[in-house]
């Protein structure tokens, strides 16, 4: 099943990339590695402000990680001139989780977003990890995330 077969089967639409909210690129490309910057999460098209541990819950925040890997992915498109059957494997992920300083499920948080990965590129969709709690994201987002892929 191609990746663009999964995403219809789970109802998934790719966003266009998003225009940087500042003095950045959306991607990076050297040799065989696709670095995409940050990417906070959004609730109808508006950032998904929120703190884990404080307003938010674990179950809400991993939606929340879930929307940044569709976002992520719309980018990744991008960057691999349209055809995302060209990834070669999802290579790591990053996620900055806006928290309480007592919360510590950042990594069921970023779940959302590796399992969706998981989901549509299959074995090519596991990767290293890291998550981190944090004291704010940018606009008080809920999750920021960033990913590096190699590309076939």
């Amino acid at each position: 099943m191609s990746v663009y077969d999964k995403l219809k089967a789970l109802n998934i639409t790719l966003p266009e990339v998003a225009l940087p909210a500042a003095a950045y690129l959306p991607y990076m490309q050297t040799g065989n590695l696709v670095f995409l910057s940050g990417h906070v999460a959004k609730q109808g098209g508006k950032p998904w402000v929120g703190k884990l541990g404080e307003n938010m819950t674990t179950e809400e925040g991993k939606q929340a990680a879930r929307a940044v890997a569709i976002d992520l992915m719309g980018t990744l498109q991008h960057a691999c001139g349209g055809d995302l059957n060209r990834i070669k494997r999802i290579v790591k992920v990053m996620s900055l989780v806006n928290s309480s300083t007592s919360y510590t499920e950042q990594h069921l948080v970023t779940n959302g977003c590796s399992e969706l990965l998981g989901e549509v590129f299959g074995e090519a969709g596991q990767h290293a990890r890291s998550a981190f709690g944090v004291a704010q994201v940018p606009m008080g987002c809920c999750v920021e995330i960033d990913l590096v892929a190699e590309l076939n």
